[in-house]
Order: structure tokens, then C-alpha cells, then sequence
């Protein structure tokens, strides 16, 4: 265990680097912070650090710079979340309440992100596995041409042309509406297969065909529509990092065009609570000179999706944390409202 004072140390390092992206030496930490002790004693606090490998000396004449494992210990331990200010705070609502509609709310939120952290942002569609029916709104178009409209809880509106094997009047259109309402409403996506299976029984002979190619059309959508989506935006923000990156910024740009690595970086949606992965303990190769913040948001007590940023591991931690937590808040306050 670290002592308070090592901490400190550890905590102005983290602080001066990020801030000044210069590496960090003794004299200057005794002179900007208020540590209580010779330079002297920062020394053997620094080399101590060094030795249990929290910093590193990147060339033998500099100062030292934080490692992963660092920055590790200053996420986990030191580093509050910065609170937005209220202009912020409304800036944010202002911006997120113009959206029309969930792709307007995503792409919306994907630029304030940028925009707030000054890193690339990602934000992940709702998925309707984790969502639930608003509501199922059936139109006759013909007498044998149906649309079938579904909006769920998080504000996702899908529809579907169904092409009925008879006629289908007017009063059956309107049974069949109300009867699927009744099972599916305020129920999960995913049981409602289960639900529906012994609608057509309930309908005459002449209609049950009609009532299954409905019910077909419902669960295609479903199935469709289940495939994990996500947005990015803000990637040029990186090019302001380029000696951040050890090497080249060709790897981080490649992994951030891998859907599926995007996805496994932001970790479960399901997962509501904020989660930060630092240089190497991204799996994929190619981030890992990058952190990840990840935040979950929805309606209610239950996140639908994700959202987050990814940039250098040399990122305002406090700053970033708060950023994603208040935009993911906001998100999911339009989402229970829309």
C-alpha cells in the first residue's frame, strides 16, 4: 500500500502531465503543489513510485510520466468525477432536447461528446433485446395491405408493409390491434414470441392466415432490427494526440473502424455503472495506447446501451468521467420522455 503522501505525489504527476504533456520532475511538483516536503523527499517518493512501476523515466535526463498502472491507481483512488457547471449542465439539455427522433438523439449526442471531451465518442444504439413494446399500431392500406408500426420504450419506431394472403376488414384490423396491444405492451422484446404464438386461434378461420403473416412480419423485424448499431464521430480529435501514440495512430484509426471491437470495448449494455480501461487492459491490440470510458444509459433504473469516448491513456480523467456520466443522464432522461 501506497502511502497518503506517495499518492499525493502520484496524484500531482498524474495532474501536471495531463496537463502540460511535459514529463514531470521533482522540482517542478514542490514548486506548482503544496506537498508539504523538500524536494528532496519528492525525490524518494518519485523513485519509490518508479520502483513499484506508477511512473516511468521515458529518457534518462527527464522527468517522469504516469504508466498504465498509474493511471490505474489515479482513477480507481484519486480522481473524484468533475462535476459539470449548470451552464454546461444546460448547454447539454439544450442540445440533446432538439432531437425529432432516436436518430437525431444518437448523432446529437454523439457530437456533444466530441465536442465535450475533445476525444472520439461512441454511443450505441438502444437495443431492442434489452427494450420493451410501447405500443403496436396496425394501418390498413388495402384491402389486402396492411402497415404495421412498432415503437418501443426507447423511442425506436420501426415499420413494415405486410402483403395478407385475403382480405382483412376494417373491424378485424382493429381487434387484431387491440388484441396484440393487450399481450405485447409494456413487455420485453424478447418474450414477445412467446406471447403471441396462439393470437391466430382466436380469430376466424378466414383470418388466421392474415393474422400469422402479421404476427411473421413482427418477429422478422424484431430479429432484424436486434443487430447491435453504434455511432461514432470526433475521430479527427486524435490527430491532435499524435505523439501520444508511440508509434503511428494507424492502429487506434483501424480498431476504431471494427464495429465489433467498438462494441466489446464499451462492455455490456446491461452494465449501467461507469467503467474505465486503461492502455493495455484493452484487448485489442491496436488500443493500446488509449483509454476507454464507458457509461450505460436507459429509462428507468436499467441501461438500454452505451456510451463513452476513447482517447490517449494522457486524458483528463475527473474531466471525461463527468462529461460521459452527464450526457448518458441526460440521454436517458429524453428516452423516458420521448
Amino acid at each position: 500500500m501506497l502511502s497518503e503522501r506517495r499518492l499525493q505525489v502520484l496524484r500531482a504527476i498524474v495532474q501536471d502531465y495531463v496537463g502540460t504533456e511535459e514529463p514531470v520532475g521533482s522540482k517542478a511538483l514542490t514548486e506548482r503543489h503544496n506537498l508539504g516536503v523538500s524536494p528532496a523527499t519528492v525525490r524518494n517518493d518519485m523513485a519509490a513510485l518508479e520502483d513499484e512501476g506508477f511512473i516511468a523515466q521515458p529518457h534518462t535526463s527527464a522527468g517522469r510520466i504516469p504508466t498504465d498502472k498509474g493511471y490505474r491507481l489515479f482513477v480507481d483512488k484519486l480522481a473524484g468525477v468533475k462535476p459539470m457547471t449548470p451552464p454546461e449542465r444546460r448547454a447539454i439539455q439544450n442540445f440533446l432536447d432538439g432531437a425529432v427522433d432516436l436518430d437525431d438523439v444518437v448523432a446529437r449526442t454523439v457530437r456533444l461528446l466530441a465536442q465535450l471531451t475533445r476525444q472520439v465518442a461512441v454511443v450505441q444504439y438502444p437495443s431492442l433485446t434489452r427494450s420493451t413494446v410501447r405500443h403496436v399500431e396496425l394501418l390498413s392500406l388495402a384491402p389486402a395491405r396492411l402497415m404495421l408500426v412498432l415503437i418501443t420504450d426507447t423511442g425506436r419506431v420501426e415499420q413494415r408493409l405486410v402483403d395478407c394472403p385475403a382480405p382483412f376488414g376494417e373491424t378485424s384490423v382493429a381487434d387484431l390491434r387491440a388484441r396484440l396491444n393487450s399481450k405485447v405492451a409494456g413487455r420485453r422484446f424478447t418474450d414477445v414470441p412467446k406471447l403471441v404464438e396462439d393470437l391466430p386461434e382466436a380469430f376466424d378461420v378466414e383470418d388466421r392466415g392474415t393474422v400469422a403473416t402479421v404476427l411473421s412480419t413482427l418477429l422478422e423485424a424484431l430479429v432484424e432490427e436486434s443487430e447491435e448499431r453504434l455511432m461514432i464521430g470526433g475521430t479527427a480529435n486524435l490527430t491532435r494526440f499524435g505523439h501520444d501514440f508511440p508509434l503511428t495512430i494507424r492502429p487506434v484509426l483501424e480498431a476504431l473502424e471494427e464495429q465489433v471491437v467498438l462494441l466489446k470495448l464499451l462492455g455490456e449494455a446491461g452494465d449501467s455503472g461507469m467503467t474505465v480501461r486503461i492502455g493495455h487492459e484493452n484487448a485489442y491490440e491496436g488500443l493500446n495506447s488509449t483509454s476507454v470510458v464507458s457509461v450505460g444509459y436507459g429509462s428507468g433504473g436499467e441501461a438500454v446501451a452505451k456510451l463513452g469516448v476513447v482517447g490517449p491513456t494522457r486524458m483528463d480523467y475527473p474531466g471525461t468521467m463527468g462529461a460521459v456520466r452527464a450526457v448518458a443522464r441526460y440521454v436517458g432522461q429524453i428516452l423516458a420522455e420521448s
